[in-house]
């Protein structure tokens, strides 16, 4: 199987997987259930991972220690870029323990808080303790707190999260729950627990939650907004509202609007009661803005910190849509560096921690939707290409989704290895939108690109191909119809359209 096709199917929205217990002589220790599915199960993968997303993380935008943080719990590959960007705003501080709040996907019926009270939870990374004094207060305290761990044996949402705290603190020590309902009385009791249990404790609250499920973009973005919008406003009763309200407000494919909204309840109360006074929206994005995500089926990842501030300020207003469309201007060097970039980087990264980069900051003009074909020579020779015509996605995802399909889906070559990229070369060639023409004779060799579509058969040729192989029009042509399946000479009666391209390699714009 194709890597880049393998990625698209075990590499997770939300919550779809098999559990893959790992074996394991001391049953006080959680194996991984999920290494492999939402994160790579390499330990050396995972690190690079953690290192891309902390790179690339949006950076700490207040100098103040967090309460508390919501982040999202898909599959590293859709949101791990967003869940670095919460985790980059505790990491120059110091916790001795973090609180992971956890949904339950697994078991049905559960409606109680699942406590681990003993032992570890082991990644690819090691074994991170459980708080076992904490465990044992929390269960103490709210008789909701229960000892039953199998809402927890095959959990994602708490595991998703262990990595990073390992990777930022590594001494710390965790407590994993599950919170099985978002009943708001139930969550509210658990948030003020919490906040008398860890009084003088130097701990982080993580609630783990993603947000919108299955709308198409658009309706997404907008959900997801105001579900943000009312989680900052510190109300628990304002934001089951919310969320009430939208649900039911009749939104193709909406089926909730944070699968997480048990811990986002509990954290919030957990803040009130602590004397938290603000919370800042770090990031948003959905499963649309990915190099591998459907913008007609989304899931929303948005984080947000809370923090105890000495007074009170007026917040600037955030913008969580960090992706707007784009306008009509032409690519600069600096477009098309960027371009390049992100499709090398998006093979690198994905062979070296099964995982892609989030593309953000981008200048206007890659964010048009236009066609584009990738193109990847090692040592002169063609080693992958291509490309899409559609105008239905931004430039720069076509771009990072048609690298990795050259890297690892043209059926013409094996799929690319690292040890190869070094020589390799990426061309990216950016399309006009395609016109019929009346016949042959409106084709200029080396100008035009070249599609011919006949009885449900069709094959494209970028303009540049006429120039490199030293065809004429009728070889072209009838090369062209070979590629599509027709006869050599089909091109006569076939529908023929052209299309220029904006050509650039790695070799014609400065490093």
């Amino acid at each position: 199987m194709k890597p880049i096709i393998k990625i698209l199917i075990i590499s997770l929205l939300c919550f779809c997987f098999t559990d893959c217990k790992g074996q394991t002589n001391d049953s006080s220790i959680r194996p991984p259930a999920v290494a492999g599915k939402f994160y790579p199960a390499d330990p050396a993968k995972l690190s690079n991972a953690l290192k891309c997303f902390y790179e690339d993380a949006v950076k700490q935008k207040l100098q103040i220690k967090p309460l508390g943080i919501i982040v999202p719990h898909a599959g590293y590959i859709y949101s791990g870029q967003i869940a670095a960007d919460a985790y980059n705003q505790v990491r120059n501080f110091s916790y001795d323990v973090v609180v992971i709040l956890g949904t339950n996907h697994t078991t049905a019926g559960f409606s109680k808080i699942s406590v681990s009270p003993k032992g570890a939870f082991r990644t690819p990374l090691g074994l991170a303790q459980v708080d076992e004094k904490i465990t044992e207060s929390l269960l103490k305290e709210d008789n909701d707190c229960v000892t039953d761990i199998s809402p927890q044996e095959s959990e994602h949402s708490v595991e998703v999260q262990v990595p990073f705290i390992q990777y930022l603190f590594p001494k710390a020590k965790i407590v994993p729950i599950v919170i099985g309902t978002s009943d708001l009385q139930l969550c509210s009791k658990f948030g003020k627990t919490l906040a008398k249990v860890l009084k003088d404790k130097n701990a982080l609250i993580v609630a783990s939650s993603d947000l919108s499920h299955y709308p198409d973009y658009d309706d997404a973005v907008s959900v997801d907004k105001n579900t943000l919008d009312s989680i900052v406003k510190l109300n628990t009763e304002n934001i089951s509202d919310e969320m009430d309200k939208q649900l039911n407000s009749g939104i193709p494919s909406l089926v909730t609007c944070a699968c997480g909204e048990g811990p986002i309840l509990a954290l919030v109360t957990y803040v009130n009661e602590s004397g938290g006074n603000f919370a800042s929206l770090i990031s948003y994005a959905n499963s649309g803005n990915t190099l591998i995500g459907d913008n007609s089926r989304v899931v929303g990842y948005g984080t947000v910190t809370l923090y105890k501030l000495e007074k009170s300020f007026v917040p600037a207003k955030e913008d969580i849509n960090n992706i707007p469309p784009g306008n009509n201007k032409g690519l600069s060097s600096d477009d098309k560096l960027v371009l390049l970039k992100l499709a090398r980087k998006s093979i690198e990264q994905y062979l070296t921690s099964e995982t892609v980069p989030l593309p953000r900051n981008l200048a206007a003009a890659i964010k048009n939707k236009q066609g584009a074909f990738v193109t990847l020579k090692k040592k002169g020779e063609l080693r992958g290409c291509i490309g899409s015509m559609s105008e239905t996605l931004p430039l720069y995802s076509v771009v990072g989704r048609m690298a990795l399909a050259a890297a690892f889906n043209d059926t013409r070559f094996q799929p690319l290895e690292l040890s190869e990229l070094p020589d390799v070369e990426i061309e990216i060639s950016v399309l006009t939108p395609f016109v019929k023409v009346k016949s042959a004779e409106d084709i200029v060799l080396g100008r035009d690109g070249v599609i011919v579509k006949k009885n449900g058969k069709q094959a494209v040729y970028l303009p540049q191909v006429a120039t490199e192989t030293g065809w004429n029009k009728e070889e072209f042509l009838s090369q062209l119809c070979l590629k599509a399946g027709l006869n050599t000479d089909d091109w006569q009666t076939s529908d023929l359209y052209t299309f220029r391209a904006e050509v650039f390699s790695e070799n014609d714009v400065k490093k």
